[in-house]
């Protein structure tokens, strides 16, 4: 299948010693690949890495084929991206938010802003300021703004934050309903192991700074263990499911 992100020995170690190193892994056209760790394991180091937001000191990065230090814009053109914060301009309104980033892409027009609002279920509060949404609004507002123009690579760090029961269905369906119709590819970490297992189809571990695995689809672990759980403490922890 197509390769939408290759990444290979990816290393990053800031001064205190911590970071990444030696980050390895593919993600093909139409996954949504899950990039599981505990807080602190590195998981936002890497995002960074692969959108640019940080430099790494080893390692390539390519994106539909484009190597992300020597092509940059031919490589990140393709991709949206929340990372660490739902960034949202709170002074301005939902539509406005988004009006704004429409400035800086071909070929959107009003429609293409409100088809995304109904998609994230913010239609009635498009007039509304960004600065009295709850933290689950913002959060999809920013989804808005990284699916509007329509991106390849949808690249999202820890996207349940701030929901509630619903908004977290919502969020989840809503994913895996673009990544099904529209083969859009989606790289999603979380520390919450229930919710990679109902959303992605393949998962990657990240552990202390270093991949246990470099991508396994979900149905195949399922068929040796119980859950993505039990899984996660066999690799990790090397305990056994069946204790």
């Amino acid at each position: 299948m197509e390769n939408v992100l290759e990444v290979a020995g990816l290393t990053k170690i800031y001064k205190n010693g911590r970071g990444v190193k030696d980050i390895t892994f593919d993600v093909c056209k139409g996954d949504i690949f899950g990039f599981l760790g505990p807080n602190g394991a590195g998981k936002t180091t890497v995002m960074k890495g692969i959108t640019g937001l940080n430099a790494i000191q080893k390692g390539t990065v390519k994106i539909l084929g484009y190597n992300l230090n020597s092509q940059f814009e031919s490589a990140i053109r393709n991709v949206g991206c929340i990372i660490e914060t739902a960034d949202v301009y709170e002074y301005m309104s939902a539509y406005e938010n988004l009006k704004f980033v429409s400035r800086f892409h071909k070929n959107i027009n009003e429609n293409d802003i409100d088809n995304i609002l109904e998609l994230v279920n913010l239609t009635k509060f498009k007039k509304e300021k960004a600065n009295k949404f709850s933290l689950g609004m913002k959060q999809r507002l920013a989804l808005a703004k990284a699916l509007l123009p329509n991106p390849e690579l949808v690249i999202l760090d820890e996207p349940a934050n701030g929901l509630d029961i619903e908004g977290t269905v919502q969020m989840r369906n809503l994913i895996k309903e673009l990544a099904a119709k529209r083969k859009m590819t989606f790289f999603i970490s979380s520390h919450l192991v229930h919710e990679v297992e109902l959303m992605c189809n393949k998962v990657a571990i990240i552990h202390e700074g270093q991949l246990v695995n470099s991508g396994i689809p979900i149905g195949s672990i399922k068929e040796k263990f119980n859950s993505l759980e039990d899984f996660y403490m066999n690799q990790v922890k090397g305990e056994s499911s069946n204790e």
